[in-house]
């Protein structure tokens, strides 16, 4: 059965109208859920532990009579390490040495502290610092995600932030036959939490879990900062505590955007795809490339793929709703229409990718070459998967080091450097009308 997946020309007159139904999606949440979300945040903020266990009986079917329940012990998550296949223990091992390794160098890079003196002998520079405490989200509804735990809480590690609180909810089994009054714990998860470096971890999630990092109960210390994805809830949680913590980003749908020029065998291509389509309906999954035989081989491998896929009907939906296979004029013109999209992930499927890269302005991660697949780097290749989606990787940058640290500006002004730098903050200060300002200045020049 063919894949109804849009089929477009950069050539047809209607391209840009075409073009940007696909692109369309609305990040605006739905008003019972900012309400709903609202709710909880107000009663988490007033009541602490006893609400944050009410909405995980609620939410979660997962019931408990005190959060010491709902916290996992350092004992436990050395246990589920312990307790997994040697391969998948290697695996978690592996992965997070990558994810380290990229994340100490992007820290020597760019996450120091620095300082000079000028001529008048003036000190001027710059401290970084680690945030206090961090709070990091792990999805753990529909299924469940040890590489979101590596991605927020390594690079967190890193940047020397004192503590990690993790979050993440275990439901119970619909069916009841979960034994566990903290529900479905999965212990790749947990071993993860285990191998980052985890300081404390709770099992619950939602926005109730949001309102107990940002706010703090008797329970859950409050954090500084909360990083990771989640549902529509844990999203509109985010916005709304915004500014009592910091937060990394509001994250939509995710995205794939293959810019191929014909020399990767078809079915690699189709399998990208749908390496985010799978994800959920909403997923977005986009081919740009010059050649329209190319992307008739690869609409073949769609169709003779999909149903071989066990999530088949989701990775549907995603293609025929907002997936989209466009045939361009030339390769800098797919260059050219993926820094208009902006992708969170962007994979340059050429023999030449190095030629197209300095082409390439706005992406979340760039992934260069046919044998660059993007779930390489959403698992183990090293840089974070936390990415910037919906356009926005025109003015945000994926999660990193950066992200849990601070910059604290350092001035340490001589008595020379006092005397002529008075002189200009007392003449601009006057010029705004602040007197005390100036005069703050002067009483620092020597008299005549």
């Amino acid at each position: 059965m063919t894949v109804q997946i849009r089929h477009l020309a950069t050539t047809q007159p209607d391209f840009d109208a075409a073009f940007q139904k696909v692109l369309h999606w609305s990040a605006e949440t739905d008003t019972a859920i900012e309400q709903r979300v609202a709710d909880i945040l107000a009663d988490v903020r007033q009541r602490g532990d006893a609400a944050v266990l009410e909405y995980t009986a609620r939410f979660d079917q997962v019931p408990a009579q005190a959060m010491a329940e709902l916290e996992l012990t350092q004992a436990e998550l050395k246990a589920a390490f312990d307790s997994l296949p040697t391969a998948q223990r290697e695996a978690l091992e592996n992965a997070a040495r990558r994810v380290r390794s990229y994340h100490e160098r992007q820290k020597e890079a760019c996450g120091q502290s620095w300082q000079y003196r000028d001529e008048d002998g003036t000190l001027l520079g710059q401290k970084v610092t680690p945030l206090d405490r961090v709070g990091i989200y792990v999805p753990g509804g529909k299924a469940a995600y040890p590489s979101s735990v590596l991605m927020n809480a390594i690079p967190a590690h890193v940047a020397g932030v004192g503590e990690i609180i993790m979050v993440v909810p275990t439901p119970a089994r619909r069916d009841g036959s979960s034994k566990d009054p903290r529900g479905e714990k999965n212990p790749l998860v947990l071993a993860a939490a285990y191998v980052a470096g985890v300081t404390r971890a709770f099992t619950i999630g939602g926005a109730q879990a949001v309102a107990a990092l940002a706010y703090g109960t008797a329970t859950v210390p409050k954090v500084d900062k909360i990083t990771g994805p989640g549902n529509a809830y844990v999203a509109s949680a985010k916005k709304h505590v915004f500014g009592t913590v910091g937060i990394d980003m509001i994250a939509g749908p995710s995205e794939i955007l293959v810019l191929a020029d014909g020399s990767t065998p078809p079915d690699w291509v189709a399998m990208d795809l749908f390496s985010q389509a799978e994800h959920d309906e909403l997923a977005q999954s986009i081919l740009l490339c010059p050649d329209a035989g190319y992307i008739a081989k690869v609409q073949a491998e769609i169709d003779r793929l999909l149903p071989t896929m066990p999530r088949a009907d989701i990775i549907r939906a995603s293609l025929e709703g907002r997936g989209a296979l466009i045939l361009t004029r030339s390769m800098e013109e797919a260059c050219e229409i993926s820094n208009r999209i902006a992708p969170e992930h962007l994979e340059v499927s050429s023999h030449e990718p190095h030629k197209w890269e300095p082409l390439l302005k706005h992406a979340g991660a760039i992934f260069l070459g046919a044998y660059t697949s993007e779930s390489l780097g959403d698992y183990c290749a090293g840089p974070n998967h936390v990415l910037p989606t919906s356009g926005t990787a025109r003015f945000s940058s994926p999660l990193g080091v950066y992200d849990f640290q601070k910059r604290s500006s350092l001035i340490e002004v001589s008595e020379a450097g006092a005397q002529v730098l008075g002189k200009t903050a007392a003449v601009l200060a006057y010029g705004e009308g602040l007197q005390a300002h100036a005069q703050a200045a002067e009483f620092r020049l020597k008299k005549p």
